[in-house]
């Protein structure tokens, strides 16, 4: 079942039904994509064609973000909670180690991916680490990179090089590298290598993780005001639309 928002489909699905179905995808022996939607990229879907178009494509598109719950849920097409990159990635290499698939980290600054690698390898015993490559590099070197990850042959394949650059770049590459599943993951080899501490658990139970990410990096700031108008294109669209 899926969820539609601004003619986007979102997978109304949870954190573990989301686990089996990428378990399903990994076991078709054939390339998918798995994009994890938040508010700001949606929003600009609105206004760009092309991000609309990538969106339409993945194989699966979960809920990044309280905001596309709240904006489902008024569009009165429910998912069932949030399933973030960070939490999908962990939950993924959890299963990656139970399951013997390999993985492979690329994007983030020079030595992040590399230490993301690593603490994924401390914390899933068993995990199989098919390679890793940051993300800081020339359009002319996208071929040979992709060359390089296709040699691993990963079945797992997490893309952090940000919201739309890595939704770009898996379009283009995916049929390439021919890996099992590839998932944009944003920022979230930071998190898992120890250099951006994330929010407590009862900060991100109450919903308030964007704020804490705001506090920490004031920077965001223009980001986060695409939230005002993310909310008051959805009460436009689905409140004040049907009347």
């Amino acid at each position: 079942m899926r969820a539609n928002l601004f003619g986007v489909g979102i997978d109304a699905l949870g954190m573990e039904e989301t686990v089996a179905h990428v378990a399903g995808l990994v076991g078709s022996n054939r390339p998918a994509w798995v994009m994890t939607l938040n508010p700001e990229y949606l929003y600009q879907c609105r206004f760009d064609p092309r991000l609309l178009d990538l969106a339409r494509r993945a194989d699966l598109v979960t809920a990044d973000g309280e905001g596309i719950v709240w904006a489902c849920r008024v569009a009165g097409c429910p998912v069932p909670e949030r399933v973030t990159g960070i939490d999908l990635m962990l939950k993924l290499l959890e299963k990656a180690s139970s399951a013997g698939w390999s993985v492979y980290f690329f994007g983030a600054a020079p030595g992040v991916a590399a230490a993301a690698a690593e603490k994924a390898r401390q914390e899933y015993p068993g995990l199989k680490i098919a390679g890793s490559r940051h993300g800081y590099f020339q359009e002319h070197e996208e071929s040979r990179i992709a060359r390089e990850i296709k040699e691993t042959a990963p079945d797992l394949l997490f893309v952090a090089l940000g919201a739309p650059k890595q939704e770009m770049w898996i379009d283009e590459y995916l049929g390439e590298i021919d890996a099992g599943v590839a998932i944009g993951v944003g920022g979230s080899f930071d998190v898992l290598a120890g250099k951006v501490a994330r929010a407590p658990h009862w900060i991100r139970r109450l919903r308030l993780e964007w704020l804490t990410r705001l506090l920490r990096q004031p920077s965001r700031w223009r980001r986060q005001m695409v939230l005002p108008l993310f909310v008051w294109a959805v009460i436009k669209e689905y409140k004040l639309g049907k009347k």
